[in-house]
């Protein structure tokens, strides 16, 4: 089964709350293990006794564990949490899924949740991990629901045990059935999302379960019933020295052709000619060299006026320039957050290639980054800005600040939205390496600022921020019309 055929079948399904979308947590909606980043915390703050450890690695060892021995795995991780504030456990979930969890998610997951969403389904994330594992994806992914297993508190401390059944085998099946009559849902018509062997019972409980990247006995078990199997990207074994070799070679790319181009610059006494030299180098090279393409579409828009103000969905630093270079070519420059500036080797070149830094606690150095912005404009060069400001998590798209919506407006130029699909997905936010693959982009029409005012910029800003939402939620296949909503 595609991808393609799943978001169909969702899309054929009867709408409603009166559906539920059950997706299993660990395995499924991330690739790879929250109990890892979990365990590597505990150990590396001297949390786990010997006698845990060792009872840790046996039961991992063997076959599928069972609901009882999940049970007193779970009870031995949390008993020594008795006494520590909910509120401590719940800050240690939210650090894990931003150093870790949260570049373990599934894009393609991530869509399908968004097209349950879009039907109105009562989505739900059912996994046997604890709420502080499972709630920051919840929150990121806009899921309401959650069934899992829950940990005993008494007057905002935890007790160091495990309240009721845990949500493993059976016991997650139970709670779902308890969860769906609770809710008035119809579990015939129902989804669940699950890889592992102890999902059986979960999965079974409604009538449309698929199993994603199956584990061997899941799989099996699948094909005996007729099951639907979705194989999705997962990412490099953790021995495989490739993305490691791909990245510095990337970063290699990037230092060269910025003293090919200050060597080209120097030269012919022209800096623009340097830096538009080195843009294009390395839009070859570290593609060529990173093992990463580049897919367009709406490719016209980004030459239909220049200069212009081209806006970019941030997920991963090295990605997006490469996405920039490969796609502009030459002609522009860009504005930055201060903070960019002192990465080592990166910081440097960006402000040889002419970027405006941007420090947004101080109001008078961004009123001056972003007059700087503008001279460029008012030159011929077109400027590439964030408008979420930083890097996302997760392709969840942010907030969108003002200033690049004031300086297009401003210096009277259009505003080309540019939209990433899935950059964070080759290299997000935490990453230290690339993944090879292709990082597919949509241009949507240029959108004109002339005769824009002050009070046109709140509804302005929103729409271009639902243009990108919906390109997102509902990707084309061809060259979309989507600007003349915020035109108006």
């Amino acid at each position: 089964m595609s991808l393609s055929a799943a978001l169909e079948a969702i899309r054929r399904a009867p709408e409603g709350p009166g559906v539920g979308a059950f997706f299993d947590f660990d395995g499924t909606l991330i690739d790879g293990y929250s109990a890892e980043a979990l365990y590597s915390h505990r150990l590396r703050h001297f949390e786990i006794g010997l006698n845990e450890l060792v009872h840790t690695v046996r039961s991992m060892a063997g076959p599928t564990l069972t609901e009882e021995q999940f049970g007193e795995l779970l009870g031995r991780g949390v008993a020594g949490w008795s006494g520590r504030p909910v509120a401590d456990i719940d800050e240690l979930g939210a650090r894990l899924f931003s150093q870790s969890i949260a570049g373990a998610l599934s894009h393609e997951m991530w869509s399908l949740v968004k097209a349950h969403q879009r039907q109105g389904h009562t989505v739900v994330i059912a996994t046997s991990a604890t709420r502080f594992q499972v709630a920051p994806l919840a929150r990121e992914l806009e899921v309401d629901h959650i069934v899992c297993s829950e940990l005993e508190e008494e007057g905002g401390l935890l007790t160091g045990r495990v309240v009721g059944r845990p949500s493993w085998g059976a016991g997650k099946a139970a709670a779902v059935v308890t969860f769906a009559e609770a809710a008035d849902i119809r579990l015939v018509d129902s989804f669940a999302y699950a890889n592992g062997a102890e999902d059986v019972p979960f999965l079974a409980c409604v009538g449309r379960p698929c199993a994603v990247n199956a584990q061997r006995e899941l799989a099996e078990y699948a094909r005996r019933h007729g099951w639907p199997e979705l194989s999705l990207r997962r990412g490099p074994g953790r021995l495989d020295p490739k993305p490691a070799l791909r990245t510095a070679a990337m970063y290699g790319a990037l230092a060269g052709s910025g003293v090919a181009g200050i060597a080209v610059g120097a030269l012919t006494g022209s800096r623009r000619r340097g830096i538009d030299l080195a843009t294009t180098l390395f839009a070859h090279l570290g593609s060529a060299l990173g093992d990463v393409d580049v897919s367009v579409i709406g490719e016209a828009n980004l030459w239909a006026r220049r200069p212009a103000v081209f806006l970019v969905n941030h997920q991963s630093s090295l990605i997006d320039l490469l996405v920039t270079t490969t796609i502009l070519r030459g002609g522009f420059t860009a504005v930055a957050k201060k903070e960019a500036a002192a990465i080592p080797v990166f910081g440097r070149l960006m402000a040889m290639a002419d970027f405006a830094f941007i420090d947004r606690a101080d109001p008078g150095q961004a009123h001056r980054a972003l007059a700087e912005a503008a001279q460029r404009l008012a030159d011929g060069i077109s400027i590439v800005i964030s408008p979420e400001g930083t890097r996302s998590l997760t392709p969840r798209v942010g907030q969108f600040k003002k200033g690049a919506f004031h300086l297009a407006m401003q210096a009277g130029v259009p505003i080309v939205p540019i939209v990433i699909r899935n950059a964070g997905e080759l290299m997000w936010r935490n990453a230290k390496t690339v993944r090879s693959g292709t990082v597919e982009v949509v241009v949507l029409d240029l959108i004109p600022t002339v005769g824009w005012t002050k009070a046109d910029l709140d509804r302005s800003v929103e729409q271009v921020r639902r243009l990108y939402a919906e390109t997102l939620a509902h990707w084309p296949e061809s060259a979309p019309s989507t600007g003349s909503e915020a035109q108006r």
